[in-house]
């Protein structure tokens, strides 16, 4: 059985976005009662969340940003440049612990005190730009994550596979011109189509070309048509680049009961589409692969698919 990870933190819950906001404390409650209640929780090591140094923020997102970001939630505002970003005066804090929690996280497997790790944190992060937050998300967990693996590891080669039902712009645009950091992006388009990014002709420009990988799935689509596009269009391409280490945006609400989106993928499809993530990891990266929360708001879907991605990551028996 692997060593695997989970950081989890009650501090994340206290990001309150108010009533009849889909990103709500409820999904880690939820989150955690699935890993819990299927015996999880023995098998794996906890890790709590410290604060992250700025510097690190720095390195994916401007000063400017952070600073407005840290002045509204001191402020009391109770929300951030778009109704969709809902903040309180713990927001702040909450996105530094969620970032620091993901920088502690890449270090234990980076030591090798662990093998991989599930990061189930919020506020999520995917949509986060240098300069501007977006559909829920503050600071770019995964990419911080990844501008700390080159920077503090020298890892050379980073894949980031991005499995949200919504196109990760933020995590695109940071590393569009950059070749050490192949992004691929399997998401609905069009219909439920937020942020109306991520075209297929979107592969990345300069040096960076050719290591973007954007897979748009029409509506209706589910089971079958992801795995023909992961071993497809994922694994290939991943086989050529060879990562050193895989970061994955995991959000789970392609799921088909999830209101925000109009995909069908089952429980099963998401168990399916993770163990082939994990086969890449051992395949070409040693095992090294952090997964981190990015979307899903089906709360009665929320504990069977987490308990799921946990098992994988176990290498528990389904």
């Amino acid at each position: 059985m692997k060593r695997t990870g989970f950081l989890y933190d009650e501090r994340f819950l206290l990001h309150d976005t108010g009533p009849e906001h889909p990103e709500s404390p409820e999904r880690l409650r939820a989150i955690f009662k699935g890993i819990e209640e299927g015996g999880l929780l023995p098998k794996l090591t906890r890790i709590e969340a410290s604060r992250v140094q700025q510097d690190w923020i720095e390195i994916v997102h401007s000063i400017k940003l952070i600073m407005r970001f840290e002045e509204a939630c001191l402020w009391g505002m109770d929300i951030l440049d778009h109704p969709d970003n809902k903040i309180c005066k713990e927001t702040f804090e909450t996105a530094m612990l969620a970032a620091g929690g993901v920088v502690d996280t890449v270090d234990l497997v980076m030591k090798g005190k662990l093998d991989n790790a599930f990061c189930a944190v919020r506020p999520p992060g995917h949509h986060a730009e240098v300069s501007r937050v977006m559909g829920f998300c503050y600071f770019n967990n995964v990419a911080i994550a990844a501008r700390y693996l080159q920077r503090n590891w020298g890892v050379q080669r980073i894949g980031i596979i991005d499995i949200d039902v919504h196109h990760g712009n933020g995590t695109q645009n940071i590393f569009y011109d950059d070749p050490s950091v192949f992004f691929f992006s399997i998401h609905e388009h069009p219909s439920f189509s937020y942020p109306g990014t991520g075209r297929e002709f979107e592969v990345g420009t300069g040096s960076g070309s050719g290591y973007t990988m954007n897979i748009p799935v029409l509506p209706g689509q589910g089971d079958d048509a992801y795995k023909e596009l992961i071993t497809g269009r994922l694994i290939p391409a991943f086989d050529a680049f060879k990562p050193e280490f895989i970061l994955v945006s995991a959000g789970f609400d392609a799921h088909a009961d999830d209101d925000m989106a109009d995909l069908k993928l089952t429980t099963e499809g998401f168990t399916w589409v993770m163990g082939q993530i994990v086969a890449l990891a051992e395949k070409h990266a040693g095992g090294r692969l952090v997964s981190i929360l990015e979307g899903g708001y089906c709360i009665a879907r929320l504990p069977e698919l987490a308990r799921n991605h946990v098992k994988v990551l176990l290498g528990d028996e389904m």
